[in-house]
């Protein structure tokens, strides 16, 4: 079944759902800010995506320019920080099977459906 990882309260995030909804698929909603991700879970997400970490974060989010901008950081060092801060985690980010992708914009659903 696919997943969509996916806050509420994010425009774009709704956006990807509703894209989901209109095109009658069956999927799972994972609201990732109200049940965290483990590290392991988030890893093989990225795996999925095929992208670097650094890739998935948020940067203009308060909490990386403060904490992590600047940084020298590890691939499991920039995972800990979205496991720490899931705002952190660009989103929607939707999973089916083998393939992730983020919904920005959403027309890139489409490629993993």
């Amino acid at each position: 079944m696919i997943q969509i990882l996916h806050n509420p309260r994010c425009k774009k995030s709704r956006e990807g759902l509703q894209f989901l909804e209109d095109n009658n698929v069956d999927f799972e909603i994972i609201k990732y800010l109200d049940n965290k991700l483990s590290e392991s879970e988030l890893d093989v997400i990225i795996t999925k995506l095929k992208i670097a970490p650094i890739a998935l974060v948020r940067k203009n989010e308060a909490i990386w320019k403060s904490d992590y901008k600047g940084k020298e950081l590890s691939n499991s060092e920039i995972i800990k920080a979205m496991i720490a801060h899931p705002k952190l985690i660009e989103r929607p980010i939707i999973i089916n099977k083998n393939k992730a992708v983020v919904g920005r914009p959403t027309e890139t659903i489409k490629t993993i459906l």
